[in-house]
């Protein structure tokens, strides 16, 4: 690990290796979102629509 100063701000820099093995880290830890069937997903979208059709 080496640190750069670049406009007094610190840069830290690592190996690609390190580098992807963080990005696997923090992309577990990220909670995926929740998926809609294909029957919840058109109940959702004309439930919005119609939600924007009122609002007009």
């Amino acid at each position: 690990m080496t640190e750069i100063l670049i406009d007094k701000k610190k840069y830290v820099l690592i190996s690609k290796k390190s580098y992807e093995e963080l990005q696997k880290k923090a992309a577990l830890k990220i909670k995926p979102e929740n998926l809609f069937s294909v029957e919840e997903a058109r109940a959702h979208s004309k439930k919005i629509i119609r939600k924007w059709a009122a609002a007009k």
